[in-house]
C-alpha cells in the first residue's frame, strides 16, 4: 500500500482528494494537515511514502514544508499541488526537489497516476500545467544563462546517458523509454541513477528540467 498524506488548508479539498485516492486498493490516506507545519509533523509521525503540498497555506507555506521534509524525512515523496498563475512557486518546487506537480482540478485517474509515480521514484508533470512552466522558463529572465550553465553539465555524459537524460526530459517513465532505446527497464533505472549522481540532481524532475534548459528532448 502507498501510505499518502494530504495537506490543504480547505476541508472541502482535502475531502474530494480523500475520497478519490480512497477508491483505489493500492492507496491509503492515512493523516490529513491544513497547514505546512502538521504536514512535516505528520509526514514522520505516520511513515508516509507521498506527501500532496499545497502551495499557499496559513501557519507554514508549502515551499517551506517541502524544504523541511527534504532535510528532516528525505524518504517522503513530495507533490506539489498547483493552480493556473502559480508557475513561479512551481518551479521553485522542482528545483527544490519535489516529486512533480499537478493541478488541483485534475482527473481523478491522474491524481492516482501521479500518486504511483512518486511513489515508484518516477517525476510527474501534470500534462495540464508543463507547458506553461515550460513557456515561464523560456520567457523568464535567464534563460540563456540557465541554457549554457545545463549544456556545461550535461557534457560530462556518455552519449548514452544523454540519450536516456533527453527522454527524462520528455516525462517518459523507465519503462517507456526502454521501449524507446530498446533498453530494459532495470538498464534504464541504473542508468537514471547514474545520471542523477553525475550531474547532481536530487530527482528526475530536476534532471528533465536540465535536459530541456539543455535543448535536448521533445
Amino acid at each position: 500500500m502507498i501510505r499518502v498524506l494530504v495537506t490543504d488548508d480547505e476541508p472541502l479539498i482535502r475531502a474530494g482528494i480523500r475520497m478519490i485516492l480512497s477508491s483505489a486498493d493500492d492507496i491509503d490516506v492515512v493523516a490529513e494537515a491544513a497547514n505546512g507545519r502538521e504536514a512535516v509533523e505528520l509526514a514522520r509521525s505516520q511513515h508516509v511514502d507521498v506527501a500532496l503540498l499545497d502551495i499557499q497555506m496559513p501557519v507554514m507555506d508549502g515551499l517551506t514544508a517541502l524544504a523541511e521534509l527534504r532535510r528532516t524525512a528525505p524518504g517522503v515523496r513530495v507533490l506539489i499541488l498547483t493552480t493556473f498563475g502559480e508557475q513561479q512557486n512551481v518551479l521553485r518546487a522542482l528545483t527544490g526537489g519535489s516529486a512533480g506537480f499537478l493541478l488541483k482540478d485534475s482527473a481523478p485517474a491522474e491524481l492516482m497516476g501521479a500518486v504511483r509515480a512518486a511513489a515508484a521514484g518516477q517525476a510527474y508533470l501534470s500534462p495540464g500545467a508543463t507547458r506553461h512552466v515550460v513557456d515561464s522558463l523560456a520567457s523568464g529572465g535567464g534563460a540563456a544563462h540557465r541554457a549554457e550553465q545545463a549544456r556545461r553539465r550535461v557534457e560530462k555524459l556518455t552519449d548514452r546517458e544523454r540519450d536516456v537524460l533527453a527522454l527524462l526530459g520528455e516525462g517518459l517513465s523507465n519503462a517507456d523509454a526502454g521501449r524507446r532505446i530498446h533498453m530494459s527497464e532495470a538498464t534504464v533505472k541504473t542508468y537514471v541513477s547514474r545520471i542523477l549522481a553525475k550531474l547532481e540532481c536530487e530527482n528526475r524532475v530536476q534532471a528533465a528540467l536540465l535536459a530541456r534548459d539543455a535543448g535536448l528532448g521533445a
